[in-house]
């Protein structure tokens, strides 16, 4: 039996979300002032969608380790909640720098109907820690 694995959607095609992974949140570190335009444009853009056609998120458990890695002392920051279920673009796990683990890659612009909170992310005497509402 034929099993249709996409919809069709304004003439473009965008996979149905079978990966378990996508049923929970995922999140993006963004400057500030990315956001604050984000917010005036109603849709959020990061310059890697183009540069390299995708927007970089990590699943929670993934954060911290890319926040120490890519944004240390950097204290203009926030951290971007998104529900996956509500992006009309796809989303690939994948790793690009050869490594095992794969990341959540967004391949277009996020809607602020995605975006479910956004929290000030700055480290304390260069650690970062998760916000409160999200640790367990």
């Amino acid at each position: 039996m034929w099993e249709n694995k996409s919809i069709l959607k304004v003439g473009m095609i965008f996979p149905i979300r079978t990966d378990a992974r996508l049923k929970t949140m995922i999140f993006h570190i963004a400057q500030a002032i990315d956001w604050q335009a984000a917010q005036a444009a109603g849709v959020y853009k990061a310059s890697s969608l183009a540069n390299e056609g995708f927007i970089h998120c990590s699943d929670q458990h993934q954060v911290l380790e890319v926040a120490h890695r890519l944004f240390q002392n950097r204290q203009d920051l926030v951290l971007i909640e998104i529900n996956p279920q509500c992006l009309d673009v796809e989303v690939r796990y994948e790793n690009c720098e050869g490594g095992e683990e794969q990341y959540p890659h967004i391949y277009g612009m996020i809607p602020l109907k995605a975006i479910i909170t956004v929290f000030p992310f700055m480290p304390e005497a260069g650690v970062f820690t998760l916000p409160l509402e999200l640790r367990s």
